[in-house]
Parts: C-alpha cells; sequence; structure tokens
C-alpha cells in the first residue's frame, strides 16, 4: 500500500503556512509552473519509463511536480521523492526545494486523491485572483488504463486544466468526438486534452504550454 503522501495542508506547513512562498517563486520565475502526474502503470506500454522521463524533464525546467497513485512507485524507485533529487532539477526548483527540504516531486496520496491536486490549484487561482486555466499548470496520466482514470481526467479538464494523455482512450471511431475533446472544448471550459505517447514530447508541449500561460499573465519565461 502507498504511505498517504503531502497533503494540501502538509504542503501549506513546509512553506510556512501561507502559498505567498509559491507564488513568489511562480511570479518571478524561480519555480515556472506546476504539473500534476497522475495514476496507473500500462502493461501495454514500457514499464514506468514515461512517469519518470517526463517528470525529470519537467524537473530539470524549473517545473514542480506533484503526484498521485502508482506514478509515486516509479518515481520512488528512481529516487525522485527523496530531497535529494533535487540536484537534478533546474537552478530555481532546485533552491526552493534545497531550502525547505524537499523533493522536486511531491507524493500527494493514491489514485483517488487527485482532489488534492485541484484543491491546492483552486487555492493558488484564489490567491492570484485568476481562473485555473490561466495558471501556469497542467496534468498528465502518462500510462492511465482504468476506468476510473476515465472519471479523473475529465474532471482535471472540467477544472481548466491542460491535461495530457500517454495512451490513447477509446474514442478515435468518432473525429467529431476527438475534435471536441482536444481543441474546440478548451473555448468552453479552459481545458482540453492532449494525446501524445512519447514521453519526450509530451514534455516539450506541457512546457510550452506553461510558457505561454506565464506569457499571458505577464510574468518572466
Amino acid at each position: 500500500m502507498l504511505p498517504p503522501g503531502f497533503s494540501v495542508e502538509a504542503i501549506l506547513n513546509a512553506l510556512g503556512g501561507t502559498l505567498d512562498p509559491l507564488i513568489s517563486a511562480l511570479r518571478d520565475g524561480t519555480v515556472k509552473g506546476i504539473v500534476g502526474i497522475v495514476g496507473c502503470v500500462n502493461p501495454k506500454v514500457r514499464h514506468n519509463y514515461s512517469h519518470v522521463t517526463l517528470s525529470r524533464r519537467l524537473i530539470e525546467n524549473d517545473i514542480l511536480v506533484v503526484g498521485t497513485g502508482c506514478w509515486a512507485i516509479a518515481a520512488a524507485m528512481h529516487g525522485l521523492l527523496s530531497p535529494e533529487a533535487a540536484k537534478n532539477a533546474g537552478p530555481g526548483l532546485r533552491k526552493v526545494c534545497e531550502s525547505l527540504g524537499i523533493p522536486p516531486c511531491l507524493h500527494m496520496g493514491s489514485c483517488v486523491d487527485c482532489t488534492r491536486i485541484l484543491i491546492a490549484l483552486k487555492a493558488l487561482s484564489e490567491a492570484l485572483g485568476v481562473d485555473i486555466s490561466d495558471l501556469p499548470a497542467a496534468g498528465s496520466a502518462p500510462e492511465w488504463m482504468s476506468e476510473k482514470a476515465v472519471s479523473i481526467g475529465t474532471y482535471f479538464l472540467a477544472s481548466g486544466v491542460f491535461t495530457h494523455l500517454g495512451t490513447i482512450p477509446p474514442v478515435m471511431g468518432s473525429p467529431k468526438v476527438v475534435k471536441l475533446l482536444t481543441e474546440d472544448i478548451e473555448d468552453l471550459i479552459g481545458g482540453r486534452f492532449y494525446v501524445e505517447p512519447d514521453p519526450e514530447k509530451a514534455a516539450e508541449t506541457i512546457i510550452e504550454v506553461i510558457m505561454e500561460k506565464r506569457r499571458r499573465l505577464n510574468w518572466p519565461v
């Protein structure tokens, strides 16, 4: 069984009881953004490869990773959940992690604890006076395979989060549905699905999305 992980309250406690240090780091570009990586290992893809590769590329670019579910096992096996992993992060994120004594990848619980990520994003959006869709944040399910992953991904999307899927959902039989979920729906709710099996390419796109959101907020990139 996975340990419970960091709650939102525990993260706030590590920050001194307030979101202000994280907000300051996001504003000045010390931390470029936040990505929630969630759930499943999938027997149809290379075991743990997408979870670990995506996490490493993001932290290298000063993007804090928070995650849940089986992702945490992959991250722990490769040392990403220890404070020492900060040495693999970009200079800004490394500075923040070392000052707080935390790893650049934070485990936030089981696969049914993904609401913790959204609670944190909601708190940030309220503190900044913007919508969740405006935040330099994204979600990813690199190896999803279960039905509950569909509901989790859908409520991330409905909350306005740009959401990457590493395996193709069973909707390809309808071009209209594909276009709706990956393009048109962004104009309605601020988020959309993005499907890319290659974690290297997915990381590049997620980083581009985060940087564009920073530009729209007039934050340095």
